[in-house]
């Protein structure tokens, strides 16, 4: 039996899964914590892996191997291939204001058109500029640019710092894959190539970028190291291409043009598979690439899971007790209305933005209302960027709802009253490491998988365009007032 490991190194925690690469059973897995905030030294992410690894029964019957990562991590290197500084993350929002001053001097039809997305600050280039401007001597230093999973690949190969790594710093053995490389704003999804000339304008000079490899192409392979776990790295194991974490889970999925794939996670996430690249100079719909030969436009919120986690904490009630409140409710919560932007706003950009509940009566501010307002609010949210796919000229068949909170109840219902299309909820797991599994496989024989995940819950079409309605009239008013910076 030949076995693939895929790896989510994702915020919160490393993940990895070891599968069948013939049947794509689930053999054993394990996992591991990455600390917490918006900014982190890269070496908590190769530990992580060293932990999950062990827990996983370690990888000495692997055969071949590949890392899925959050997506835009700002990972800078020196000319001795030593982390600069810790790596700023997806979710880290100081970069606002060198997102406008990109956005100022390109435009964003240019920008789009160019990269298929629009400069905000959670994109690399963005914290590149951050980094010229905040942190000028360090930017000086900066020889290479890479992702998470960019980073985490090298290290596995053997590369890295002189002084820990066997085969030392060669910064051009860098290998990224075209879905994390369409994060940056300064690749294209529609050439397959960098623009050195936005990389510079962000950076301020030229650096290494790594080599963006083709779907079932090689890395390299593993080289032998040590580390907290004695001999945890055996040689000569097949690296593959790697991925960013969203078209990780689609590969895990299987999914398929037609199908939009809303995440409910630390972050939200709304992307479908295309075999067109869009482009969409507003900046709502960002114009990814998939880890196969297809596109993921996609729509991020940062607002998902933390707002339910927010409201159950002030109710004092687990997600289970969460959902019955808000089954108690009526759809629409009598006119109560969550505006989710607890930790400010990606999709619409307002990173300075607060959470706000409208709509307060006396007869509208109850225990099941406030549950059932929380719920609809962060749903709400995903549905505006449904929407914003679909103006681009998507077509969509059905909704596959993933992420932690898709095994409630409630949020399995509530979906369906929100959602204008039909929803559907693949078994639990980890679509993120699973899609990585399948990349490993694929590399390891040149055929693609095709795995994909069992239907669990298919909640009947319930659609009620109250929910919409009201929240967007609140959302409309929000997004233009004024507030003081």
């Amino acid at each position: 039996m030949t076995l693939v490991a895929g790896v989510d190194s994702s915020t919160q925690s490393c993940k990895v899964v070891i599968r069948n690469a013939d049947t794509g059973v689930l053999v054993r897995s394990g996992r591991a914590s990455h600390p917490e905030g918006t900014e982190v030294d890269p070496a908590a992410w190769w530990d992580a892996l060293q932990e999950a690894v062990a827990d996983a029964g370690g990888l000495g019957d692997v055969a071949a191997i590949s890392i899925a990562a959050q997506q835009h991590g700002m990972v800078v290197l020196d000319i001795d291939g030593e982390v600069i500084r810790r790596a700023l993350l997806w979710n880290d929002t100081r970069s606002a204001p060198a997102a406008l001053d990109l956005l100022t001097e390109v435009g964003a039809d240019e920008y789009a058109a160019r990269t298929g997305i629009v400069p905000v600050a959670s994109f690399t280039a963005t914290k590149l500029r951050w980094l010229r401007d905040a942190e000028p001597a360090n930017a000086a230093r900066v020889a290479a640019v890479a992702l998470p999973h960019d980073w985490l690949s090298w290290r596995l190969r053997g590369f890295g710092p002189a002084a820990t790594t066997p085969l030392g710093p060669v910064l051009t053995e860098l290998t990224t894959d075209r879905s994390d490389a369409s994060g940056t704003a300064y690749w294209s999804p529609s050439t397959g190539d960098y623009d050195l000339d936005l990389f510079e304008l962000a950076l301020g000079h030229a650096a290494v970028l790594p080599r963006v490899l083709g779907a079932a192409e090689q890395a390299g392979v593993t080289s032998q190291l040590g580390g907290t776990h004695d001999s945890w790295l055996p040689a000569g194991i097949v690296v593959a291409a790697g991925a960013g974490d969203n078209a990780g889970a689609a590969l895990g999925l299987g999914a398929s043009a037609g199908d939009v794939i809303v995440s409910i996670g630390t972050s939200g996430t709304v992307f479908a598979v295309t075999d067109q690249p869009t482009t969409d100079a507003s900046g709502s719909v960002a114009g990814f690439a998939s880890a196969s030969a297809d596109f993921l436009p996609l729509v991020a919120t940062l607002n998902a899971a933390r707002v339910l986690d927010s409201i159950a904490a002030l109710l004092g009630v687990d997600y289970d007790e969460l959902g019955r409140l808000a089954l108690e409710a009526e759809p629409g919560a009598r006119g109560l209305v969550l505006q989710p932007y607890f930790a400010g706003e990606r999709t619409p950009n307002l990173p300075e933005a607060t959470a706000s509940v409208f709509g307060m009566t006396l007869a509208s501010t109850t225990r099941p209302n406030l549950a059932r307002a929380a719920i609809e609010g962060m749903l709400c949210g995903l549905a505006d960027g449904l929407d914003a796919v679909e103006a681009l000229g998507v077509s969509v068949t059905r909704i596959l709802l993933i992420g932690g909170a898709a095994q409630n109840p409630a949020v399995r219902a509530i979906a369906a009253q929100v959602f204008g299309a039909p929803v559907v909820v693949p078994a639990p797991g980890e679509y993120v490491a699973d899609g990585g599994a399948v990349q490993a496989a694929w590399a390891l024989t040149g055929i693609r998988p095709t795995w994909g995940a069992a239907i669990v819950a298919e909640p009947a079409p319930d659609f009620h365009p109250v929910i919409r309605a009201q929240y967007a009239a609140h959302a409309t008013a929000y997004a233009a007032a004024p507030r003081s910076r």
